[in-house]
């Protein structure tokens, strides 16, 4: 049965399942084939396609007659962990503010967590935060454990901190950039995130204080930039990938949101903000890969009003699809950086 199946590759990683340790049972009985296989992450975006090629390879087997396949999943991390107990740490910058960046980073942490994977959200955007409150928890105050460590909350099937949940609502924050640096090393290291297979950071808009702050402090799995698509929102997010590129952080791939508008009278597409913006900017980075277009949904809006995020509200609108594809992209993405050490695919064996 191995034999067969190490004719099966991993769609991302282009190297057969058996070599890369992903099948933990391969047993025949009575003509049934018994197969698991550990997946990179519970996320995979191309599952289908993996459990399709291993049911062909074990039907060539001669005996079997009908296959089952169950799978499960081991994310892998650096070869150092970023955090102890968490496996990589994403950061969503856009560059600059209005382009829904928080909004993208609180449905791919929820998408991700409806995976089953471990999940955490951090938001870094101290002078204006808003996950506590996109997520429900607006009025819920942070606490420490025995250990005397930050307790993130819980909500939607994750862990978060926010400085919305430190500070009164409404409340200015007036702080210097040594400040910054000391809250988010504490919200990094002084909190009980316990294991997480991601740390999603969403990233206030710009590249001050808090983005150096998280590159000199921990060791990033990569970054995934927000933008929109027309110029202005473009040369933003250009300086943000420069600044990752320079501080030596993989850039896994730009979102576009805001991308088109469909009408729900009459079906019609509008491109209200441009569209495309993405793409070029992809190809003037060298070809960074897209990982979605989501498009401009009023609902996105009214639930992140409601602290319900839009992948868990209206799991199918076209606005929560899209997201959920951009969470299976991205988690793809992770899976190639962590086993390779870099975004390029294993080489053919």
């Amino acid at each position: 049965m191995l034999a067969a199946l190490s004719t099966v590759n991993d769609p991302e990683l282009h190297r057969d399942l058996v070599s890369l340790g992903m099948i933990e049972r391969a047993e025949v009985s009575g003509g049934v084939a018994d197969i698991k296989v550990n997946l990179t992450t519970p996320a995979c975006p191309l599952k289908a396609t993996i459990q399709a090629d291993v049911t062909r390879a074990a039907l060539g087997v001669t005996g079997v007659e009908s296959v089952q396949v169950e799978f499960g999943a081991q994310v892998r991390t650096q070869a150092t962990p970023p955090l102890p107990g968490v496996k990589n740490i994403i950061v969503v910058g856009s560059g600059k503010g209005g382009v829904g960046k928080s909004s993208v980073a609180s449905n791919l942490a929820c998408a991700l967590a409806g995976t089953g994977a471990r999940v955490g959200l951090l938001d870094a955007d101290v002078y204006g935060p808003s996950i506590a409150h996109m997520m429900g928890q607006g009025t819920a105050r942070i606490t420490a454990n025995a250990e005397k460590k930050m307790q993130p909350i819980e909500a939607h099937g994750l862990r978060f901190l926010s400085m919305g949940n430190l500070m009164p609502a409404g409340q200015a924050l007036v702080w210097r950039g040594p400040m910054l640096h000391s809250a988010i090393g504490q919200f990094l290291k002084d909190a009980a995130w316990g294991e997480l297979d991601y740390l999603i950071v969403d990233l206030p808009p710009g590249t001050g204080d808090v983005q150096l702050s998280l590159t000199q402090s921990v060791q990033l799995t990569g970054a995934v930039i927000v933008t929109t698509p027309q110029d202005v929102a473009l040369l933003d997010a250009s300086r943000a990938i420069d600044m990752f590129r320079k501080a030596s952080v993989p850039v896994l791939g730009i979102v576009e949101n805001m991308s088109y508008f469909v009408a729900p009278d009459t079906g019609l597409t509008y491109d209200i903000f441009g569209r495309g913006g993405a793409q070029k900017l992809a190809q003037s980075f060298g070809g960074l890969p897209i990982l979605g277009e989501i498009p401009l949904d009023t609902e996105v809006r009214q639930d992140a009003d409601a602290g319900r995020p839009s992948v868990l509200a209206h799991p199918d609108s076209p606005a929560s699809r899209a997201l959920t594809q951009v969470a299976l992209n991205l988690a793809g993405r992770v899976s190639v950086q962590t086993f390779t050490g870099s975004l390029e695919p294993l080489p053919m064996a």
